[in-house]
Order: structure tokens, then sequence, then C-alpha cells
């Protein structure tokens, strides 16, 4: 095993990325410090050298080390040492644009609604690095879709931005007049002109009877179709009876 694949070198990192630098992973650790487990797991398998994390691979560096540098409490974690984290802050300055991004099937809401914190957290995560946004988003959706912030304009709206870290930036709520999205996508619609042709393509059904037409005996009264059915039980008769009388002709013009 190398040795930044062994616990001693996970427990280095762990440290840096949960006591130091939580936000170089777009880690939003709560007030007491914890992030979920899963989280910290999908942030490990974006780097290079730790996309063989799992759970039990943490719980081997609290087994393993003597002095342990993080603590499990049921599904989340968190540095054991935290005097280096980096406080939540009011912005003072802020970069003029942000970026964040949504579901893929929530792009239509946000561009008519605005922006929510999603699931369980507390507030919409933003970043002043698009590449880092990229990849917190594709954490929740495959194809996400990225917002560009103006930030003045947000705050113009009312919204109050706290930072965390250098790179990451917490918003209560994103109006929609706020950011820009890339277009929504075009709704599949029928042409008039492809459903033309489909009515063009099938063909038509003709009658067995060229020149005549069938009536409809739905719509009759019963007695109408009572006095029908005895003409044509008639008519029946009166065939079998000449088809009778044709046979017996035609024995008689031929016998044995």
């Amino acid at each position: 095993m190398s040795k930044q694949k062994s616990p001693e070198g996970l427990a280095k990192f762990l440290d840096y990325a949960l006591g130091r630098r939580p936000d170089e992973f777009g880690l939003v650790p709560d007030p007491e410090g914890y992030v979920k487990i899963k989280d910290l797991l999908k942030a490990l398998s974006e780097e290079p050298g730790w996309k063989h994390v799992r759970r039990a691979s943490l719980e081997e560096v609290i087994l393993t080390r003597p002095d342990p540098p993080v603590e499990i409490e049921e599904n989340r974690i968190r540095a054991r040492n935290r005097d280096n984290l980096l406080e939540r802050k009011i912005v003072q300055e802020f970069p003029k644009l942000l970026y964040t991004c949504v579901r893929k099937k929530a792009h239509p809401v946000v561009v008519d609604r605005g922006v929510s914190p999603m699931g369980e957290r507390e507030n919409v995560i933003l970043s002043s690095d698009p590449e880092l946004a990229g990849r917190m988003g594709r954490r929740i959706d495959p194809a996400p879709v990225m917002l560009t912030v103006h930030t003045q304009n947000a705050i113009d709206s009312g919204v109050l931005f706290q930072q965390i870290g250098e790179i990451l930036f917490l918003a209560p709520y994103l109006p929609a007049d706020c950011f820009t999205a890339p277009p929504l996508p075009k709704e599949q619609e029928v042409p008039a002109k492809k459903a033309k042709k489909k009515a063009e393509a099938e063909p038509e059904k003709r009658s067995r009877t060229p020149g005549s037409f069938m009536l409809d005996t739905d719509f009759m009264d019963p007695a109408q179709k009572k006095q029908n059915r005895h003409v044509k039980k008639k008519k029946d008769l009166k065939r079998d009876q000449d088809r009778k009388q044709r046979r017996k002709q035609k024995q008689n013009m031929w016998p044995e």
C-alpha cells in the first residue's frame, strides 16, 4: 500500500479537508463542525488518489491511529481540532459573480421562482470558482444546470450573503432576477405538418361495395329493426328454396 493510501496518509488528508479548508472541496460544516459522510466521500472521489476511500477506510483511521484526527457520529464526521477552521462571516467585499448549480429537472422552476435550499440544507451554496461549482453540481445531478449569480443584483434584492472559507458563499434564497441561466430546452411539440402527413399516410377505409353505403342500425327504432330481421329471414328462406329447386331440376336433366 502506498503511503498516500495508508491510514496515516488518509488521516493527514482528513485533518486538512475537515479541520482547515473544507471550502476547497465544496464542503460546508454545520455549526458543530460536522459534514455528512456521504458528502465527504463524494468530494474525496473527485480527488486523485482518494477515489478508493469508503466509510470503512474512515473507521480504519479511527481504530488504528492513537490520536485520530476525526470523529464519527452516526452519519456525520468532523475534525477533532477545529481551531483552524475559518468562521462564517458577513460578506464585505465579494466577487461580482458567483456560481451555483441546480438539478436539470428544476431548471424551469428556478428560472420562474428563484433558487431555494435543496433537501435538508439551510442555505444555497455558491462558489466564486465555476469549476468547483460544477463539481458540487455533479454530486446531485449527472448533468446539472449552472447559474451565474450577479451578486450586486442579489444584494439589491435583499439577499444577505455569508462567506465560509475563501471560495464558498451561502445565501438563504436567490430571487429569479439576480442570476442568469442557460436557455430552457424547447418543448417537444408535434408539428402540424407532421400530424397532417401522418393522417395522409393512413389508407382510407373504402366501402366493400363501391357506390353504396352501409346503414347504421344502432340508431334504428326497435320495431324497424324487428321488421328488417323478418324481411331478411324471408329472403334467406326464399334463397334456400330456389337452390333446392335448381338442384332438383339438374337431377331431372341428368338421370343416372
